[in-house]
């Protein structure tokens, strides 16, 4: 798929450009040919040879504004990192929340500043440990989590009120939140001082990802009942992080990144407004997540005009007028799929490289991804090379010193406005299908993904799309890394926990609040109260979901999305 940028090659400039052109490049170009006859971006954008003033936007000036002012284009703080560093946060969970519980203790001790949460497949689709549904996957891609005792031992030593963490959990984000918090109560800490973000995106699981549990529409509305309560008992938190990253991790553009995305978060912010929820507390309680790519400009690019479209759809299409609401502030991680099995130690580079373009682009945190995690979940030798990397960003580099050390490049900013109007089609798109619950329920989505992913493979499969190390300088008996493996014993060991507590709990008080969390699920009470309650009583995620199932039902994906 190849696409000509409007403000690309074509547009001569000056007299200047034309003389530049006609003699010193034609004189070159005659000795010495270009490389290829197209220079495309990563997601297929055609950029040109040279730009100059002539080909940036004639609204620059009120495209940038100011750090820190409406658009936010060059940042939502007017210091960015020279006042404050962003939250160096390295993603970890895996076999028990006692061994999670070490790598976060390990990853704090070396200067990590958040932790971040991955909870195993089981988790994050409403199984406990003793599940049949969960056999072969207990602790295998995170931190299997079943009851507020693992989610006490998980952060055993942590002061929650000291620490932002932040959980990437969907489907079940209400249970593992109401864990959370009730662990955080028994730690003796307060509600209103807990920070940290749950990601609680449940339309991209649909699109992109499958840790989906009930029906969309239910969903959202179950998503909605943690950001209602949040917003009232932890003021904080921020109750959901719509995800970009897991759609480009499917294969989409940059350009299909953004706008499925933007709106996502429309989608949301028309289900909090329905929902009565004051919609300027929820924007500012809501924040991104996006993937950090190859391309180190398209990525900086579409990153600034995420934050110039964001404040604009505040203002404009919701009427909210708070600084605070309309600031996109977002989370960033390296490229998982971008990560090769082969030579994978030639993933720190690419993970450094798009460490940078998070930086450039202005993000709040940071993941950076571990060198072996194509093969395996990584090491502790792993994990502190990927947050060394950050570290040799912030304290080396130079490029902190300056609040969008891009801004103002011709190139920059052409590419930026570039990227919005593509942007922009595609959601006038999603709008004319009736929205993004709409567009996903129609397919739109992943046919649209899988589109771009077939395309990019088979991109790889030419030759056209240089992965190193995979389709050129390949090398023969590569040296074994050493990988980390989790127990296959770790199933029985959450199996006889679980019996355990189930033995030693009041029956009839779980039973009593499951059934209230079934009636207001039922009866579209608030879902929240009933869900903190039933983690106080010690019951676990898999009956929680349970419960919430016989209400909603599981949903099961139909071929005509497709």
């Amino acid at each position: 798929m190849k696409r000509t940028h409007e403000e690309g090659d074509a547009v001569v400039g000056s007299g200047d450009r034309k003389r530049w052109e006609e003699t010193t490049l034609r004189k070159t170009l005659e000795r010495f040919p270009e490389r290829k006859d197209a220079f495309p971006t990563q997601s297929g954008v055609e950029v040109g040879r040279l730009y100059t003033e002539a080909d940036t936007p004639d609204t620059l000036a009120d495209d940038l504004g100011f750090p820190g002012e409406y658009p936010f284009t060059r940042g939502v703080h007017p210091t960015m990192y020279r006042g404050r560093l962003w939250t160096m946060r390295q993603y970890a969970g895996f076999g028990t929340a006692a061994e999670t519980n070490r790598r976060f203790r390990y990853l704090l001790d070396q200067g990590q500043t958040g932790l971040s949460v991955a909870f195993d497949l089981p988790t994050q689709m409403g199984y406990d440990a003793d599940q049949a549904m969960a056999e072969g996957e207990v602790g295998r891609v995170g931190v299997s989590i079943c009851s507020v005792e693992d989610m006490k031992t998980l952060f055993d030593g942590i002061p929650l009120d000291g620490v932002s963490t932040s959980m990437t959990i969907n489907a079940t984000a209400p249970f593992v939140m109401g864990m959370y918090l009730v662990a955080a109560e028994e730690s003796g800490a307060a509600f209103a001082d807990l920070r940290g973000t749950v990601q609680n995106d449940i339309l991209k699981e649909y699109a992109a990802r499958g840790t989906y549990a009930y029906p969309p529409r239910e969903s959202v509305g179950f998503a909605m009942d943690l950001c209602a309560f949040c917003a009232d008992e932890v003021p904080k938190w921020n109750t959901m992080s719509v995800s970009g990253y897991h759609i480009r991790e499917a294969g989409s553009t940059a350009v299909q990144e953004l706008a499925f995305t933007l709106a996502d978060a429309v989608a949301y912010m028309e289900a909090a407004r329905e929902r009565g929820v004051d919609l300027e507390t929820f924007a500012s309680r809501l924040s991104f997540f996006f993937d950090a790519h190859n391309d180190l400009f398209e990525e900086v690019a579409k990153m600034r005009a995420a934050r110039r479209m964001w404040a604009r759809i505040v203002r404009e299409r919701f009427g909210v007028d708070s600084s605070r609401a309309q600031m996109l502030r977002f989370h960033t991680q390296t490229a998982g799929c971008s990560l090769t099995a082969q030579q994978p130690e030639v993933n720190v580079v690419r993970v450094a490289i798009q460490a940078l373009a998070a930086v450039l682009g202005g993000t709040q945190s940071l993941h950076t991804n571990s060198r072996d995690e194509a093969l395996a979940l990584p090491t502790e030798e792993s994990a502190r090379i990927a947050l060394r990397t950050q570290q040799v960003l912030a304290e080396e580099s130079g490029v902190t010193n300056v609040v969008d050390p891009l801004g103002g490049s011709y190139y920059v900013e052409s590419l930026t406005a570039g990227i919005e109007r593509e942007v922009e089609a595609e959601l006038a798109t999603i709008d004319g299908m009736g929205g993004a619950t709409a567009a996903i329920e129609k397919g739109y989505y992943q046919k649209s993904i899988a589109k771009s992913a077939y395309s990019q493979q088979r991109e790889i499969e030419r030759g056209e799309r240089v992965v190193v190390g995979v389709n050129r300088y390949e090398i023969e008996d590569a040296a074994a890394m050493e990988t980390l493996s989790v127990d296959p014993s770790l199933r029985e060991e959450k199996v006889a926990a679980l019996a355990t507590l189930r033995s030693g709990r009041d029956r009839a008080a779980v039973e009593e609040a499951l059934a209230k969390l079934a009636s207001d699920a039922r009866g579209g009470v608030p879902t929240m109260p009933a869900i903190v309650d039933c983690a106080r009583r010690r019951a676990t995620l898999g009956e929680m979901s349970a419960a919430v199932e016989s209400v909603f039902g599981r949903y099961r994906p139909t071929g005509g999305a497709w």
